[in-house]
């Protein structure tokens, strides 16, 4: 693969995905051995041209000989074109980069509560600005995928839980966004779309997280107790993981104790119908 040189891409420090990403081009040689910084420490002389907020929402691409600078998908293709020439035709069509864009920009808007970095004093100026649409397409994308993955592998819990229905998982997954989102409401309005950003992290990360048991019980046909303890042992991560992200939230217990009082609802209605 060829190497794109004199280019400098921007990262975020702040981001473990960003900084996770970058550092696999500089090590793979799609960019030079010096190809990447983080925003917080490029200093602003060295490029007056850069929109530094734009920067921050989409990964910057600095031209160290030109002083050119792209943003975003196109930084991210820029790169592989170079490294790939023969896919050079594909990242013009405009379709395919029309597509790639909405899909960078989905991640990236909600990269913070993806994997959460809390704000302090000496954060960077510069934070990752506010989307609405994407953060509602966040909640819905991560409501729609834990839903189908609850349903399937409820139907393995037999003899513990009733039988699971597609239907029922949605209404469940659904109800969980809309109780926490009205105490949250109550509690500190303005931190109503970061809470349920996260919230619906930790759903979908347990619901992933259920992927391995659920797929390889195809090949190993394990009992109903073998499901039952692992899903109990992933919401044990996700209550833990409640807790941490609250407190990077700076939201105490309240958020936590709703959590699980929402689920014991549940769990209560569920046995009794």
């Amino acid at each position: 693969m060829n190497t794109l040189k004199d280019h400098l891409i921007l990262f975020d420090a702040e981001c473990p995905m960003c900084q996770l990403y970058t550092k696999a081009f500089v090590s793979t040689g799609l960019l030079g051995e010096n190809g990447r910084i983080a925003y917080q420490e490029y200093p602003v002389q060295a490029c007056p041209t850069i929109n530094w907020q734009r920067a921050v929402n989409e990964i910057a691409l600095v031209n160290q000989a030109t002083g050119e600078v792209t943003y975003g998908i196109e930084s991210l293709l820029k790169i592989c074109a170079a490294a790939m020439p023969v896919l050079r035709p594909l990242f013009l069509f405009k379709p395919f980069v029309w597509l790639m864009r909405k899909l960078y920009a989905f991640v990236s808007y909600n990269r913070r509560v993806i994997i959460p970095a809390p704000v302090t004093e000496q954060s960077f100026q510069f934070q990752p600005s506010f989307k609405k649409h994407y953060r509602i397409a966040y909640l819905i994308f991560s409501w729609l995928v834990t839903a189908y993955i609850l349903a399937t592998y409820g139907k393995l819990m037999t003899g513990f839980l009733p039988q699971a229905s597609m239907s029922r998982e949605f209404l469940v997954c659904g109800g969980q966004i809309a109780f926490q989102g009205f105490v949250i409401l109550l509690y500190k309005k303005e931190k109503v779309w970061d809470y349920l950003g996260n919230l619906m992290t930790i759903s979908l990360a347990g619901a992933l997280l259920l992927l391995p048991v659920l797929i390889s019980g195809n090949w190993f046909h394990f009992s109903s107790d073998v499901y039952f303890i692992w899903f109990s042992m992933v919401v044990s991560l996700m209550f833990l993981e409640h807790l941490r992200r609250s407190k990077i939230l700076q939201l105490g217990y309240l958020m936590t104790l709703t959590w699980v009082l929402y689920r014991m609802i549940v769990l209560v209605v569920i046995l009794n119908v």
